[in-house]
């Protein structure tokens, strides 16, 4: 009786396959992600905390950064905020959206130290901070801390 040898299934590797359906879900993920709605119509000036608010750039795009606003009031001696810490990115814009009772000047003692000018009214100030630290923005006329910027 002659002999037949067994025989053996050869086995298929299941890798390619797993590693197909982890860039699909990966992929999907991703996408789900870039896809959700922006709406560019929403409320204006919707506060993040106390003192600052994010709105978007000119741009429209939905990836274009987005600047932090800080709002200052300034009436007669007095000044809000006074002295809160608020948390920035290194390189990123802010805007100090000064509201004031009469013309005035900030001083942002970063380095380069910055100082800015305001108009009775409402002024906006562009403001990036090129180095990470605490940077004190004051009133020297009302010799006032008005924000801590707390860049990271």
């Amino acid at each position: 009786m002659p002999r037949t040898m067994p025989t053996t299934r050869r086995r298929r590797s299941t890798r390619p396959a797993l590693l197909a359906a982890a860039l699909t879900i990966g992929l999907g993920l991703v996408l789900s992600g870039c896809s959700e709605d922006a709406d560019p119509t929403g409320p204006v000036g919707e506060t993040t905390s106390p003192e600052s608010t994010e709105t978007p750039s000119d741009t429209g795009s939905p990836e274009a950064p987005t600047a932090q606003v800080i709002e200052i009031t300034v009436s007669g001696d007095t000044v809000e905020p006074n002295g809160e810490r608020v948390d920035a990115a290194v390189g990123e814009e802010i805007v100090l959206r000064v509201t004031s009772d009469a013309p005035g000047e900030i001083h942002v003692h970063s380095t380069p130290e910055q100082e800015l000018s305001y108009e009775a009214g409402t002024t906006d100030l562009p403001l990036t901070i090129d180095q990470p630290g605490l940077v004190d923005v004051e009133s020297h006329t009302l010799d006032l801390v008005i924000v801590q910027l707390e860049v990271r």
